[in-house]
């Protein structure tokens, strides 16, 4: 692989976009080959807070609203924070604007993404690669009882056919896909999109969701309260605690979606790939115990009803206070206004069906490596102790 790659990460600062400039400043996958890394977030970012290595080539740019003015203002405002932008070689499009108002999230999602990539089209003439991350909600997980078998039956495959009316048109992939297949038509760069199921990873900030987050905050307040040892019931239903998955922890999904920018060849532009930890799926049946070991408790089984951990949280909020005080944690991660209300019970209580993904094509590229579930969490967890988000 030729050295001199300048990367352009929209979204630096979230749960994927962290791991992108952390596995990049790391050297992944070989030293000579990243000679910069721009890292874009909406929210200002010290470099200290970020918690990425002091490394010279890193550019932290806040600040930069991509639905802010004009095509033309747009552009304007890269060229003048991004020094060498006639230079990125690789785009990594993982911003996210959420909103609870479907319409207008589809809207903004499908113009940030159109207005950025323009953009860098038209400054950068070394531009080689874009990536856009889209996710299992092209095989319509999200849709949770509503969610198709007919058509789409696991292990999920991309090859598997989009979703239908009326779910077709209410999510935003699909007009970003339609765009960014006629706007590259032709286009010397090449480009592919990625697909993670539910994502554990780091973030030194607050997150609209970040599961690693809320369960690691949960189960350090779970033992202060209950005791090193205790019993802790897994807070989803009996048929989550036994559904197939495959979680996809943002230093994987950096690594692979990186090796997909370097190796893939022209002749298979526009194409997509499940990104994941490992080929084979898990259950929380497996990986409860493990994750409640971490912490110091045993992990067991769900009750009748499954619980909210949101509402364990609010319960104990004094004892937690306490934990913050006691060990100089970080303030505002367990009741950030950032949080998407409810989220957790979403994803440990309603994703109570098999969601597997079919790992062949990414493996097929020459991919290898997997990672078991404690060198995913507990990886995360271990920054977020270093960070002093948890004790």
């Amino acid at each position: 692989m030729a050295g001199g790659k300048k990367a352009l990460i929209f979204g630096a600062s979230g749960v994927t976009g962290w791991s992108f400039v952390n596995e990049i400043l790391n050297d992944y996958p070989d030293k000579g080959i990243w000679d910069r890394v721009y890292a874009l977030t909406n929210r200002p970012l010290t470099r200290s807070a970020s918690k990425w290595p002091d490394d010279p080539r890193l550019r932290i740019v806040s600040g930069i609203d991509l639905l802010k003015g004009s095509q033309e203002d747009l552009e304007g405002e890269l060229r003048s924070n991004v020094e060498d932008i006639e230079q990125i070689t690789h785009v990594y499009y993982l911003a996210y604007k959420a909103s609870k108002d479907v319409d207008q999230e589809l809207k903004d999602a499908v113009a940030m993404f159109q207005r950025s990539t323009i953009a860098l089209d038209k400054l950068s003439p070394a531009l080689e690669f874009v990536v856009l991350q889209t996710g299992a909600k092209m095989y319509g997980c999200h849709l949770l009882d509503n969610h198709p078998t007919d058509y789409m039956s696991v292990p999920h495959k991309e090859s598997t056919p989009r979703l239908k009316a009326p779910y077709h048109d209410q999510l935003f992939y699909h007009p970003q896909l339609d765009w960014v297949t006629e706007y590259a038509r032709g286009k010397k760069w090449n480009w592919c999109d990625t697909r993670p199921d539910i994502i554990i990873g780091f973030v030194p900030n607050q997150n609209f969701y970040s599961l690693a987050t809320s369960l690691a905050v949960f189960l350090s307040l779970y033992r202060e309260v209950e005791g090193a040892g205790a019993e802790c019931m897994f807070p989803g239903t009996s048929k989550s605690w036994v559904a197939k998955s495959n979680d996809s922890s943002s230093d994987m999904i950096a690594r692979q979606t990186l090796h997909l920018s370097l190796t893939l060849p022209m002749d298979r532009k526009g194409e997509g790939f499940n990104v994941a930890d490992a080929r084979h799926p898990e259950t929380f049946e497996s990986k409860w115990p493990q994750i409640c070991a971490y912490f110091g408790l045993k992990g067991i089984g769900p009750a009748k009803e499954p619980s909210n951990i949101r509402t364990y949280i609010r319960e104990h909020f004094d004892t937690w206070r306490a934990i913050e005080k006691k060990h100089g944690l970080q303030s505002g991660i367990a009741d950030s206004d950032l949080t998407f209300e409810g989220f957790e019970y979403f994803l440990l209580a309603q994703f109570d069906f098999d969601r597997q993904y079919d790992m062949t094509k990414m493996y097929d590229t020459g991919f290898t490596e997997e990672r078991t579930v404690m060198e995913a969490w507990g990886g995360v967890f271990d920054r977020m102790r270093a960070a002093k988000l948890i004790p």
